[in-house]
């Protein structure tokens, strides 16, 4: 007969195998921020506009790769609008424009493969400045209230 030991081992085998252990693991993880969200006082101060859409392009790719409850986690931790923003209007934001075929993709996708084909036409690499609206001393970008 088989010991207690070696039940849970085989369901910890057996649920890793299937992917499930996973998916159990981010669920709770999604619960514990969303009970705990609940539970507190003060709220996420409000999104810049940079990150609002760079959340939205996670989260796009998360919900892509049916990585929904780590989606869920971003969507509750961050504030982020329960419905998601529409695409065209992302894209629109971002000054991108997409063929059909790049519409089955996630924009993030794009945006990679963009970078990635354009490395021999530049000579030189990419300068980025940086965003006015997010200093490097604020978390994840969020405006404090005196800005």
């Amino acid at each position: 007969m088989a010991t207690i030991r070696e039940l849970k081992t085989a369901l910890r085998e057996t649920l890793e195998a299937r992917g499930v252990l996973g998916q159990l693991k981010a669920r709770i993880r999604a619960e514990v921020f969303r009970a705990l969200d609940d539970e507190s006082p003060t709220r996420v101060p409000p999104l810049s506009h940079e990150n609002l859409l760079i959340n939205e392009l996670i989260r796009e790719y998360l919900e892509f790769n049916k990585y929904r409850y780590t989606a869920s986690v971003l969507t509750a931790e961050a504030g982020q609008p329960e419905v998601p923003l529409d695409r065209e209007f992302v894209a629109s934001e971002l000054n991108v424009a997409e063929d059909s075929r790049a519409k089955a993709v996630p924009l993030l996708y794009g945006l990679l493969t963009h970078f990635l084909s354009s490395k021999g036409e530049h000579k030189g690499k990419l300068f980025l400045r940086g965003s006015a609206a997010v200093s490097s001393q604020e978390p994840h970008g969020h405006r404090n209230a005196e800005s």
